[in-house]
């Protein structure tokens, strides 16, 4: 090249390679002075990071234990004291704030008012326990340092503890100023001393171009000897192409990516035997960054620049790298990122229900749709009732196939719904005792798998399924079933890699299906109980015609759900009158369902009191208190904490209904001339609250009107609010009126109940009847002894109009007995009603409140044997107490026959 482009060429050259020597220089004494001053920025933060912890540490302690803080925090407005101090002390220390709060971390000061009172933002556990705290944080005014430190009672009862915290924080830049300020000598010095180097290193540089002015043929031709074995060296091709198209030189991976000969420089790039592509690109001199292009078995990656730029000779430069061995990389990482995300959305779609059924069926779509042709899904019987199965000891194995996809019609799998057995000698039988995956790549080989059924397996074959794997469902040790993976449209078989696929995504769905197994067990569990404790029958009784329906909950997406504490009831009480109930616990599962049980039978125990609905539910309310309060004391978990419940009493000779709630929602009320209301019954708190009444409603109800009863699961769900609810099971029951009781429960049930409820459902609907008159008599007592008789005659006429004459000596005893106590006993005015139901029911009712109690009199007693002698004759007995006095009842069974005509007199028209 000297000789070519004279000697002028060499001196550019080694004036070049000066300056960039020059160049060098004075960049290395550039980052010296750079280093110098990050070196001294990052002591001074240092430094100032350490004076502030120090000066807010200083000041917090200082103030914490100024006289007066203790008074002040204990005084009753500790921020009128310490306001103005904190002020005053924070601008005589110069810090940015100081913080005095409460143990609860509550600010009592800060130089902002409008945050006094508010939450300190900080950790305060450390000073708590009495020790302090340092903290750098970046707040509104920048990054500062903040100390906690506790402030201490020194006198009465809380003597050494810890009554309040005392905070103060300085910002980094107000104690960093100082350093800054030798910024500007260090820039002198540094711009000196940048000054002083470029000057020598000028110099220098100046020497190196005499210097190198003068290089010999030898040490130029050493230097290109040395820039061409560079060249050669590296793994990337080069070629320089002129402005005549002609090939000026070719490295060494330039030839072998391209196939050329040793003998290319100086030939034509359209005669080197490339391909057109290639060749029209080196010829043709554009700009190329990263194009891809093909040649013969390789993928290339071609950049192509102008060599003319600059006054530079025309022509071009173009680098070439083999990218084929990236591109395979390329694929295999995008085959793993496709697993990883099959594997990730399986998670999501395998398992959204606590239903084993459907998570099996769940995974059979999945499988079918993202990973392989046909997915079958085969479980134990016992995991389907939600047992463990039981270990297979190396014998036959039988599963019933739960879920099927992708299988086409007659292609030899089994259907859905067979019991299998799976043979122990094939793979997949062994598979299911020892709990490792089979891959059975070539089906057509007929290599073993066939021997579970040999027909079979030639119509799978026959039908194009070429592969498949078999993953056992296993779960905490215990195989719970297989998943079968086949492979027929797709003409690859499963390989090995396949085989880890799917052991990691039949593992996630096992876990699953084992969940939702224990769940349908426990809720198997629940349901039996519940349903246990439950009414199974409704009583006798003649006040209302009823029905009712129970639904318990299912689980829901991500397990929501489970039975709950519903419940309801009907209790025949004295007087022809029936007791109406209906209750929700608060809670899911075995201990709601068995807290429920408990307080049914308490209602029954109060129900036989013959309170009103009122006192039931206070009763009812302290008895939930103690059960809350028994399970707090032991910690249990999902203690029960409340309850709500709807208590009514109709009275079917009066027509009269009285009903209480505690927290409960409101019944519904639908008239015989089909208008349909929410009946406005006071709202007590739910039971377990205690401490606050309950009121109650009273309404005189027509007969065949419709009281309906139910839980809030009937009306409101995540779709649905409790207004919406409410109104539409208006509208459901106003729109026909005339439907039965049962009949008005399917109607309710089909318009309201959601696809898988998450909540139990109790629904109760009774029609009300009205006694016949001609079945009531009643008649008041003068408060005279003589009166007795006459009571008595005008009974036993009655009873014989009725045809009772067989009751009628009973009566009249129970009767005299009665009668005779309240006018010898209480105050008047006395009343006496008898009422022909199921059983003959006799009230004496008088202005007392005193109860009579039944004792065993003496043999010399002259008296005490009246209500013996009625508790012997009676069936049942009892009082109960009105707003004006007392009723005492009684009840006698009627024969045979006259429970035969009662019933034929009671029947609907």
């Amino acid at each position: 090249m000297a000789g070519r482009y004279g000697r002028p060429r060499s001196v550019l050259r080694m004036r070049t390679v000066a300056g960039q020597v020059f160049l060098l220089q004075v960049a290395i004494v550039v980052l010296l002075v750079v280093a110098a001053i990050a070196a001294l920025v990052l002591q001074s933060r240092a430094d100032g990071d350490r004076e502030a912890r120090n000066r807010s540490v200083a000041v917090a302690e200082a103030f914490a234990n100024a006289p007066g803080i203790e008074a002040a925090l204990k005084s009753a407005h500790p921020t009128t004291v310490l306001q103005p101090r904190a002020e005053a002390a924070r601008k005589r220390s110069e810090v940015d704030f100081i913080v005095v709060m409460n143990t609860q971390g509550i600010r009592y000061t800060h130089p902002i008012a409008n945050r006094i009172g508010k939450k300190f933002v900080g950790t305060l556990q450390p000073a708590l326990a009495g020790g302090v705290v340092t903290e750098k944080i970046t707040g509104t005014i920048g990054p500062l340092v903040q100390a906690v430190v506790p402030v201490f009672s020194h006198s009465g009862p809380d003597k050494g503890k810890v009554i309040g915290l005392v905070s103060a924080g300085i910002t980094v830049n107000r104690v960093s100023g100082v350093v800054d300020d030798q910024f500007p000598l260090l820039f002198g010095a540094a711009a000196g001393v940048l000054a002083l180097t470029t000057g020598g290193t000028a110099l220098v540089s100046r020497r190196l171009r005499r210097q190198t002015h003068g290089l010999g043929p030898a040490e130029m031709t050493r230097m290109y000897e040395h820039h061409d074995a560079v060249l050669h060296a590296v793994r990337e091709g080069v070629i320089i192409v002129g402005g005549d198209g002609c090939l000026l030189l070719a490295n060494d991976e330039a030839r072998r990516l391209l196939g050329l000969s040793p003998d290319v420089e100086g030939r034509q790039v359209a005669d080197l035997g490339l391909d057109p592509a290639t060749a029209h690109l080196l010829a043709s001199g554009r700009v190329v960054t990263d194009e891809v292009h093909p040649v013969g078995d390789r993928l290339l990656a071609v950049n192509q620049r102008s060599t003319d730029q600059a006054g530079g000779p025309p022509g071009s430069v173009t680098t070439l790298r083999d990218t084929t061995e990236l591109r395979a990389l390329t694929g295999r990482a995008d085959v793993a990122r496709g697993r990883l995300k099959l594997l990730y959305d399986a998670g999501t779609e395998i398992g959204t229900t606590l239903d084993v059924v459907h998570t099996c069926e769940e995974l059979a779509q999945f499988g079918a749709t993202r990973f392989a042709d046909i997915v079958t899904v085969d479980l134990a019987e016992d995991v389907l009732i939600g047992e463990e199965p039981t270990s297979p000891g190396g014998a036959t194995v039988e599963m019933r196939r739960i879920a099927s996809r992708g299988a086409p019609p007659d292609s030899g799998l089994y259907p859905v719904g067979r019991l299998i057995r799976f043979e122990p000698a094939t793979a997949l039988g062994a598979g299911l005792t020892t709990g490792k995956a089979a891959l059975e790549a070539d089906l057509s080989a007929f290599a073993g798998w066939h021997l579970q059924s040999p027909e079979r397996a030639r119509k799978i074959v026959q039908h194009g399924i070429h592969s498949r794997i078999s993953v056992p469902l296993r779960a905490r040790g215990v195989i719970l079933g297989v998943a079968i993976f086949w492979r027929s449209n797709e003409p690859e078989p499963f390989e090995e890699e396949d085989l880890s696929v799917a052991e990691e995504l039949v593992a996630r769905a096992a876990v699953s299906i084992d969940n939702a197994r224990r769940y349908t067990r426990e809720h198997t569990m629940a349901v039996t109980l519940q349903r246990s404790l439950l009414p199974r029958a409704l009583p006798e009784q003649n006040a209302v015609e009823a029905a009712y329906r129970y639904l318990p909950a299912q689980a829901g997406r991500g397990g929501l759900g489970g039975v709950g504490g519903d419940w309801f009831d009907i209790i025949p009480l004295p007087g022809a009158r029936v007791a109406l109930v209906v209750g929700d616990v608060v809670g899911h599962g075995l201990h709601a369902a068995a807290t429920m049980g408990r307080l049914r039978t308490a209602v029954h125990n109060f129900a036989n009191l013959d309170l009103p609905p009122d006192e039931i539910l206070w009763h009812l309310d302290e008895l939930v208190t103690r059960i809350d309060q028994d399970e707090g004391a032991e910690e249990a978990e999902g203690s029960v904490t409340g309850a709500t419940c709807l208590y009514a009493i109709y009275d079917p000779a009066s027509g009269h209904c009285t009903m209480a709630r505690a927290g409960h929602v409101q019944p519904v009320l639908l008239r015989p001339d089909g208008t349909a209301e929410v009946a406005d019954v006071p709202g007590g708190p739910p039971l377990g609250l205690g401490g606050l009444p309950f009121e109650t409603w009273q309404r005189q109800l027509p007969e065949e009107s419709r009281l309906v009863l139910f839980t809030d699961g009937l009306v409101e769900d995540r779709n649905r609010d409790l207004d919406e609810g409410m109104a539409l099971l208006s509208r459901i029951l106003a729109d026909h009126p005339g439907r039965t009781p049962d009949e008005t429960c399917e109607a309710a049930l089909g318009a309201l109940l959601p696809d898988r409820p998450s909540d139990d459902i109790a629904l109760l609907v009774a029609r009300t009847r009205v006694l016949d008159t001609a079945h009531v008599a009643d008649w008041d007592v003068p408060p005279d002894p003589s009166a007795v008789g006459q009571i008595r005659a005008a009974a036993v006429r009655k009873l014989i109009e009725w045809g009772l004459a067989e009751e009628a000596f009973t009566a009249e005893l129970i009767l005299s007995e009665l009668v005779t106590n309240s006018i010898r006993y209480a105050a008047g005015p006395i009343r006496v009603r008898l009422i022909r139901d199921t059983s003959l029911i006799c009230e004496v009712s008088d202005r007392s409140s005193t109860s009579p109690h039944l004792r065993q009199a003496a043999t010399t007693d002259e008296g005490g044997r009246g209500l013996f002698l009625v508790a012997q004759l009676a069936e049942r007995w009892g009082t109960r107490y009105t707003t004006s006095g007392k009723v005492i009842w009684t009840e006698q069974a009627l024969t045979g026959r006259d429970v035969v005509a009662v019933e034929a007199d009671g029947e609907d028209p």
